[in-house]
């Protein structure tokens, strides 16, 4: 639970590279996530090339952050592997959140970073990462060892919670 709730968008990292078994368990909580029908719609592209970092920073409006990062991973969608068609964002959303997830309990700092459903970072990635056409980029979570720190954030609200039908 402490990982859930600590777990904060983390924008600045500290040079320090990150491990190739460190990136393995985000990859193994990414594959852990649920999926409809347990198709596991999804494809990772692992980028630690700091070209690669720098040329999505470049035409990302929200990717500053991934010329400090050592190290991102792309969210792909696949719908030819769906069983139950159009869930892929849902099965994709939960494997970003189970990364984020796991790299606040490994000590990690990292941020989702949305592509999909904007046509335009869609395309860039696809050209830039050479992904093959019916595979969707559809997040960018760039991640390293945090240089800066954030309280936990207070969300919680009651008045957003209805039981048994929109009663209030």
């Amino acid at each position: 639970m402490k990982e859930i709730l600590f777990r904060r968008s983390i924008r600045k990292y500290t040079p320090e590279l990150v491990s190739d078994e460190d990136i393995e368990e985000l990859l193994r909580a990414a594959m852990a996530a649920p999926s409809a029908g347990n198709a596991q719609p999804w494809h990772f592209v692992v980028l630690t090339e700091r070209r690669l970092l720098d040329a999505i920073a470049d035409f990302h409006p929200y990717a500053a952050m991934a010329r400090q990062a050592p190290a991102a991973i792309l969210f792909c969608g696949d719908p030819s592997l769906e069983r139950y068609p159009g869930f892929w964002v849902q099965d994709l959303s939960a494997a970003v959140e189970n990364v984020l997830i796991a790299a606040q309990g490994k000590g990690l700092g990292a941020v989702w970073v949305g592509v999909y459903p904007a046509e335009e970072r869609v395309e860039k990635m696809r050209e830039l990462l050479a992904i093959p056409a019916g595979i969707i980029p559809f997040a960018l979570v760039p991640f390293g060892h945090p240089a800066e720190t954030k309280p936990p954030a207070e969300r919680f609200d009651p008045s957003r919670v209805h039981r048994n039908g929109w009663n209030d």
